[in-house]
């Protein structure tokens, strides 16, 4: 790259040339970052315990944290632990959200097992738990066994699974038989609730706008998603977890200096104003939410609720829908309690937690979320 590829605009600005900089930002594939969507249970993996984990590595998790280390003991066990570098104090402050994400992990890990002929007993917890957050006692304790193949009726939509952060398709109806399929998907029912009503959709757009602008505004909470931006091949590939800007468009702005950390938490920024709009557009396009209220707020809970939301993300899979979770108005942080409050009022009236909230509807198809590999996530702690 040098100053011959762009021409400078006064006042402010570049324009990039078509060839040069041009060919180099059309090759911006974080390809290291992606490759563990495309080797879940390779050939690679004898070890019945790395293929289940191969898959497990691909689960939704808070802000792509990725929170997970893997232990294995002997030929049949897994223990796993959470990576305690890896927390969202400000919006996440008591580690439900990522205790939920490691609920998706083990979902996934006996998904693919089931499938590959094993049988997968859990003890949750097994050293205790806190309530005001995990620490570096094991999560889990699995033990792997040979058992008839049973793939779960989700399993096959596995590879395709996405959080899908882009518009929706406002001309395109969710039908409530799709809804009601949707629910279907659950072990806990009761646990489940959602709505494609128009008085329903029009309630929660507004809530979950609201929800994320007070995020955005508040300059903590903010600041702590800005620091997990990853911009550009090179930044996705070195860390492949976080929030990640990677694609030609990206390339072309952060190269240029009209996208960066430090531009996107300026308030009076081009790149600030233009991210509010691009979120905001997600949120007013929802077609339909879905949510989770359990009856308690234990870990055992958040990491039940966490089997539960895969479970339904891979149900809206085989829907051909658009899923993704809005968990700002369920942080427990002192700005965002007034609609934390009304939240649970309007979910949980007589009581419970409300563990998460999604929209729903038609979207264009997104690509996969950059991952570590399996081989950086084991060992230990």
């Amino acid at each position: 790259m040098n100053r011959r590829n762009f021409l400078r605009i006064a006042g402010g600005g570049f324009v990039v040339a078509a060839t040069g900089a041009g060919a180099w930002i059309a090759n911006s594939t974080p390809s290291k970052a992606l490759a563990p969507w495309s080797m879940a249970g390779g050939s690679q993996y004898a070890d019945p315990r790395l293929n289940a984990l191969s898959y497990a590595i691909l689960a939704p998790n808070p802000h792509n944290r990725q929170p997970w280390i893997i232990d294995l003991t002997g030929d049949d066990q897994v223990t796993l632990y959470f990576d305690t570098d890896r927390q969202l104090p400000h919006t996440d402050p008591f580690d439900r959200q990522l205790t939920i994400g490691l609920g998706c992990f083990l979902e996934l890990m006996t998904m693919a097992a089931s499938a590959n002929g094993f049988a997968v007993e859990t003890e949750l917890f097994p050293e205790g738990e806190d309530t005001a957050g995990l620490d570096k006692r094991p999560i889990a304790h699995a033990r792997f066994r040979p058992a008839e193949a049973s793939p779960d009726p989700l399993w096959a939509h596995v590879p395709n699974r996405r959080s899908n952060k882009e518009p929706y398709d406002t001309t395109l109806a969710v039908m409530p038989d799709q809804l009601n399929r949707i629910l279907a998907a659950a072990r806990t029912p009761a646990w489940i609730g959602g709505s494609v009503a128009a008085e329903d959709i029009a309630y929660w757009r507004d809530l979950s706008t609201k929800a994320l602008m007070i995020e955005i505004e508040t300059p903590h909470t903010f600041q702590e998603s800005v620091d997990l931006f990853r911009i550009g091949k090179r930044e996705v590939n070195a860390n492949p977890d976080g929030i990640d800007f990677s694609g030609p468009m990206f390339e072309t702005l952060h190269l240029t200096g009209m996208m960066t950390r430090e531009a996107t938490a300026d308030t009076s920024s081009m790149a600030y104003t233009s991210g509010i709009d691009a979120v905001v557009a997600n949120t007013e396009s929802a077609m339909g939410h879905l949510w989770m209220v359990t009856p308690e707020n234990t870990r055992r809970d958040q990491i039940a609720a966490g089997a539960e939301w895969l479970r339904l993300n891979l149900a809206c899979t085989r829907e051909g829908l658009g899923f993704q979770p809005l968990s700002q108005a369920l942080q427990e942080y002192p700005e965002m309690s007034d609609l934390y409050a009304e939240t649970h009022a309007r979910l949980a009236p007589e009581g419970g937690t409300v563990q998460m909230l999604a929209r729903i509807g038609y979207g264009p198809e997104v690509s996969v979320s950059p991952r570590w590999p399996l081989e950086a996530k084991l060992g230990g702690v």
